[in-house]
């Protein structure tokens, strides 16, 4: 299997195991530096029609981290979607969307997951399977964690431009490839935990700028987050296990710390999640 970015045959296998599926290895491009499973044929849609990765959500009982960065992403996106049309893809649970819809002039979510249509009937959010199904134009398209998912990014990348208003933008949100547990601490547990059978494609700041122009996008900016605190890393390295915000994070973490842990990190392009911001190239 060759890159899907640059076509290339030569890649390197990097450290770790696949979670799901232990026969796959973990390839990155000699060439352009694309992070990529060996084979991307483990997942169909069908997997995310009846995953049911959403089924026990209670919006009631939202579960801390994902109402985290779901505000996290609402308070980054609130002036962008003020009085705007907006679309979000792979919207899961619809969290994203429960807060946009009030500030939005339409918000609508693109999801394949079943069991989670309910949650949307009922909050009076228009959900649809797939993009074909839409006959509206946006101002911004989002895809939180849901690129890395894709056999075709490029592809879905240029319906999405498709979809895009004049001046429309799409905000991205995937891992980093270059996550400092791997890259930088080259920590062995952490290698054999966060590859996982769904992710097709890591990427870096510089694959996802090879991604949007192999779809005709340009790059406005790219934002280096990081997700989990210092804790989290701290426990990575000494337990070999997830969890660490959790178990150290009262005694550890504080606001100043952990934002000055982000800007190291993200000064080396060493954060867990990168945020980009695309939007149609001038003709």
């Amino acid at each position: 299997m060759s890159c899907n970015l640059c076509q290339s045959s030569k890649y390197k296998i990097r450290e770790g195991s696949v979670r799901g599926n232990k026969d796959l290895e973990i390839k990155e491009c000699l060439n352009c530096g694309l992070v990529y499973l060996s084979s991307t044929e483990a997942i169909d849609s069908g997997f995310y029609e009846n995953s049911s990765m959403n089924e026990t959500f209670n919006f009631s009982q939202w579960n801390d981290e994902k109402q985290v960065d779901d505000k996290r992403r609402f308070d980054f996106m609130k002036n962008k979607i003020s009085n705007k049309k907006i679309l979000d893809f792979g919207s899961g649970y619809g969290g994203f969307l429960s807060y946009s819809k009030e500030v939005s002039s339409y918000a609508c979510g693109v999801e394949l997951e079943k069991a989670i249509k309910p949650f949307y009937k009922e909050n009076h959010i228009d959900l649809f399977e797939n993009l074909n199904e839409i006959d509206e134009t946006f101002d911004v398209i989002t895809a939180f964690h849901v690129i890395e998912h894709l056999k075709e990014p490029a592809m879905i990348l240029k319906e999405f431009k498709n979809l895009l208003n004049k001046n429309g933008k799409i905000i991205l949100e995937v891992p980093n490839a270059s996550d400092a547990l791997l890259t930088i601490y080259e920590n062995k547990p952490f290698s054999h935990f966060t590859y996982w059978v769904c992710h097709l494609y890591l990427y870096t700041q510089h694959t996802l700028s090879l991604l949007a122009k192999k779809a005709g996008l340009k790059v406005d900016f790219v934002k280096h987050i990081q997700r989990y605190p210092l804790s989290n890393h701290l426990y990575w390295l000494s337990k070999g296990k997830p969890g660490g915000h959790m178990e150290w994070g009262n005694f550890i973490d504080s606001k100043e710390l952990n934002a000055a842990y982000e800007k190291q990190l993200a000064k080396v392009g060493a954060t867990d999640t990168i945020i980009v911001q695309l939007s149609k190239e001038e003709s």
